[in-house]
Order: C-alpha cells, then structure tokens, then sequence
C-alpha cells in the first residue's frame, strides 16, 4: 500500500481461526468508524485495542510467526528494503511508476 511492505497473516493459522479472527477485526474497525464518526473517543480507543488484539492474533502485528531469521520490513518502504527489485517489478507490471 501506498510503497509499504505489510506483514500478511500467518500462514500456519487454521482456517477457521483465520476467518473467526478476520470477522473480529472487520467488527473492529466497523467499530471504530462508527465511534469516530459519533465522536466518542473512548469508544473509538476500545475498537482500536480490538483492532490491535486481532492483528496481533492474525500475526499481522508483533513477534514474527516465521523461523528462518528473516528480518521483519513490516510498514518500512519497499524501495528501501532488500525487496526494492521485487517492487519495482510489480510496479511496472500493474503499469505504475514508483
């Protein structure tokens, strides 16, 4: 998104974990939209742990679910990571520039 590596779900998850999580965090940001646009910050606060407890479940946050040493690029720009190759690739690919 916008030039970012975002960390994807663990893999190793099961498949309905997965979905169960995934409802949790649509729930949640459904959650927070609302409470912003009610502007009730210590709702919007709430949904946002919930968010947060949901990525973290999802392995989209926090300690890496991978074991090969590989280090985390989570939210770092591609251009500026050893994938930089990787991306401008996909750029030109999808016709976009970087």
């Amino acid at each position: 998104m916008r030039g970012r590596l975002w960390r994807c779900t663990d893999p190793g998850l099961e498949a309905e974990t997965r979905a169960g999580l995934t409802r949790e965090l649509m729930a949640a940001r459904r959650a927070k939209q609302a409470a912003m646009r009610r502007g009730d910050a210590a709702a919007r606060e709430q949904a946002r742990q919930r968010v947060d407890a949901a990525k973290r479940a999802l392995g989209e946050r926090g300690p890496v679910w991978w074991s090969d040493g590989a280090p985390d690029y989570n939210r770092r720009m591609a251009k500026a990571t050893p994938y930089a190759d990787w991306f401008a690739a996909w750029l030109a690919s999808q016709g976009a520039t970087s």
